[in-house]
């Protein structure tokens, strides 16, 4: 199972590490906010969509992305190397 370490939580932003190594996953879930995410690995990852549809999602070290609350799905690690990102999650 991929791991989530909270870095930072306050009233405004929740900040998490996430790191899953290959073979692994973030299980299906829903955001709840509007986030960003900051890849800290040059990697791909598997999405698996709340709807079923699948794609894979390239990584580039510190170029961000943004998506927003509502969000449902699992990421995957179907490569050698671990993934890292960081995901900032806008709370307020």
């Amino acid at each position: 199972m991929a791991r989530g370490e909270v870095q930072l939580e306050d009233s405004n932003f929740k900040v998490t590490k996430w790191i899953i190594e290959p073979g692994d996953a973030i299980e299906m879930h829903v955001h709840e906010y509007d986030y960003v995410v900051v890849p800290l690995v040059n990697q791909t990852m598997h999405v698996v969509n709340g709807d079923g549809s699948e794609f894979d999602a390239n990584l580039e070290v510190g170029v961000s992305y943004t998506r927003q609350a509502g969000v449902e799905h699992r990421v995957e690690n179907h490569g050698s190397e671990v993934v890292e990102f960081i995901e900032v999650e806008k709370l307020s």
